[in-house]
């Protein structure tokens, strides 16, 4: 039932993005999304918030649906994938090579990322948004010019309609000067923009990350945000929001934002005034740096549905850290126009 629902939510979304936004999705109508590799970022603190670093593959734990995985690369922060063999961990590979029998362009991918990410920046210019813009651009290009081991940037704002600014671009100095021409007004279609700017990351590989600023609730979307966070979780996107006091004076919008967050490993955070805006973002620089990229081929799993994925810390020592990361995915197999495509674990079929 909720694959329906879902369907009915994106073919309803793209009848109200306008003929300009529905050009713009044209190319993303139909996404593919295939999970033969499942990749997770998870992060792993100590009860003070400190990232612990060091750790090594056999100190993960990994089960999907109760059932162990074994784990195919490891990277830390933005080391670099590498092959997880049972004699330990390999070299990063050279473009070409792989495991025997094991996918070639899985692991030639890995390896041409090279530790980059992928970061769209959602920012909030609505009509919420007329007390603080200039502080919130600020606080924007501060995070811009600050973030280390990104391979694209992608510049996004919505108020009742997504506008994609900026498409991900090696080019900093671009996304920082686009900053500058964003303008606020109209109601705020959160939700709407946010699913859109889901899928448009949902084809990409390797580490992919969106950070919301909002300035304020949602008044005009028609997607639930329940729907942005499976579709998040399920194609591995990490969602940060930041929202401002406007937003925080809504009970329901800060619990909906926390549930968005915490759902795809990512973090919420409210910003009483423009310098609790520049740590936050700061914060959500730090923990994109620390994060431990883990990948799996899953063991056969006949659940069509709903996949619940755990990560744990081996060893007694090691249960005094906490860790976080996306809790599961679903298997998709909508298809059509506006619709995902197939999404087939290894050895379901």
């Amino acid at each position: 039932m909720r694959g329906y629902l879902f369907l009915i939510c994106l073919l309803a979304l793209g009848s109200i993005a306008g003929d300009k936004a529905r050009a713009q999705q044209d190319d993303a109508s139909h996404i593919s999304v295939r999970v033969v590799l499942v990749e997770l970022d998870v992060a792993v603190t100590d009860s003070k918030g400190n990232y612990i670093r060091g750790l090594k593959p056999e100190d993960f734990v990994i089960t999907e649906d109760k059932i162990p995985e074994k784990m195919a690369t490891f990277e830390e922060g933005n080391q670099g994938p590498r092959v997880v063999t049972e004699h330990g961990v390999a070299p990063a590979l050279p473009n070409g090579a792989a495991m025997a029998g094991t996918p070639l362009s899985d692991f030639t991918r890995l390896n041409q990322q090279n530790g980059g990410s992928n970061v769209f920046i959602l920012f909030d210019t609505s009509n919420y948004m007329y007390r603080g813009f200039v502080f919130a651009q600020d606080s924007i290009a501060d995070f811009i010019r600050s973030l280390e081991g990104v391979d694209k940037l992608a510049l996004y704002s919505y108020s009742r309609d997504l506008s994609r600014i900026t498409p991900l671009t090696h080019d900093r100095s671009q996304v920082l000067r686009n900053v500058r021409q964003t303008v606020a007004g109209d109601n705020a279609a959160l939700y709407n923009a946010l699913l859109l700017t889901v899928r448009d990351a949902a084809p990409l590989s390797g580490r992919k990350a969106i950070v919301v600023f909002s300035n304020g609730p949602d008044n005009a979307s028609l997607v639930p945000p329940e729907d942005i966070a499976e579709l998040a979780q399920s194609t591995g996107t990490i969602i940060y929001m930041i929202s401002t006091r406007e937003a925080q004076s809504e009970p329901i919008s800060s619990a909906v934002f926390e549930r968005i967050a915490k759902a795809t490993g990512g973090k919420a955070y409210f910003a009483k005034d423009w310098r609790d805006e520049k740590q936050a973002f700061a914060s959500i620089r730090d923990d994109l740096a620390h994060l431990y990229a883990l990948s799996y081929y899953p063991q056969i799993n006949p659940n069509r549905g709903w996949r619940k994925i755990t990560v744990k810390l081996a060893g007694k020592e090691m249960q005094k850290y906490h860790i976080r990361t996306r809790e599961g995915y679903r298997v998709l197999r909508q298809t059509g126009v506006g619709a995902l495509g197939t999404t087939t674990p290894s050895g379901s079929e």
